[in-house]
């Protein structure tokens, strides 16, 4: 594929950074009430029969119909032009394989307990920022690294009878949103939001198109078939929000609300699927927060260097 930019078309869908930040907190609150969404239809979907790969399939298909019509018509082929098409690829596949574990994973597990795991991202990027991103990290937030694993194995006590294998599965997921994120960041200002979108949720598809057929199946009951047409829909409102977020507001500034996911996460959990957080999340969920919170923390005050 040939590499070039068009600056009309890029001068022309990108916008200037505002502040107004009581917009962009209220868009993170609503990002992760989507993300609760569709984690929460996954877990009914996968519980009452459906493949995980058909739900992530379905999630995608959805996200990349979406894109596609919002942005093709303005763009056209131009928003499939990337200067880092290996980049592009392996974030992609980083993505498709972090939601397909996801979606297993709350198969088997409380969405309480996926979403205390799942908080184990901040905590591995800032490890994975050094080799990939030749960040320095400082003894204080590789304590705070230290600390934050402590928290997760209180919350999954992997030397217990009630340990489930879907938690390896749940911090493989973690870990892969991670280098998700991290790829993200090599690609910012290399690729255009609108251009990262849209190779995300095309290489899913690509991918998923074979596991899909192969567990083909589809909803036994109506209402089902809402959940199953819309997870695309949540996931792609979810990152809309998330990104607009960031025009209005500094990363520092809305990195703390991140963790609000863990109290939609317990809502859901609790009154949908009637599964209370455990006394080993409620005592090893806020030790994760805190070692995530003080990693933004020390970043934002130090600059990087720690």
């Amino acid at each position: 594929m040939a590499v070039w930019r068009n600056p009309g078309v890029h001068a022309a869908t990108t916008k200037p950074r505002e502040d107004r930040r009581s917009l962009a907190i209220l868009m993170m609150l609503l990002a992760f009430l989507c993300f609760t969404a569709l984690d929460t239809s996954a877990k009914i979907l996968v519980t009452d029969g459906l493949p995980p790969p058909m739900a992530v399939f379905m999630r995608y298909v959805g996200h990349l119909l979406i894109v596609s019509a919002l942005i093709l018509p303005v763009q056209g082929t131009a928003a499939l032009e990337t200067a880092s098409p290996k980049l592009e690829i392996v974030r992609g596949l980083c993505l498709v394989g972090s939601t397909l574990l996801n979606f297993t994973a709350v198969y088997y597990l409380p969405l309480t307990l996926t979403a205390t795991i799942f908080f184990m991202i901040p905590i591995f990027i800032c490890a994975l920022s050094v080799p990939l991103l030749g960040e320095k990290v400082g003894v204080r937030r590789w304590t705070a690294i230290a600390v934050g694993f402590c928290g997760i194995l209180i919350v999954t006590r992997p030397w217990s009878g009630d340990f489930h294998w879907a938690m390896l599965l749940a911090l493989a997921a973690a870990l892969l949103a991670s280098f998700y994120t991290v790829l993200t960041r090599r690609l910012a200002g290399v690729d255009s939001t609108n251009t990262q979108q849209l190779y995300a949720s095309l290489i899913a598809v690509l991918v998923l198109i074979p596991l899909a057929f192969w567990y083909w199946d589809l909803p036994g009951q109506g209402w089902l078939w809402v959940l199953f047409l819309t997870t695309g829909f949540w996931g792609w409102l979810g990152h809309q929000l998330l990104t607009a977020a960031h025009r209005y507001a500094p990363a520092a500034v809305l990195a703390p609300f991140v963790y609000t996911q863990l109290v939609y996460m317990t809502a859901s959990s609790w009154l949908i699927f009637d599964q209370p957080p455990s006394i080993w999340i409620v005592f090893g969920a806020p030790i994760v927060i805190a070692s995530g919170v003080y990693i933004w923390w020390r970043e934002r005050h130090l600059k990087g260097e720690g």
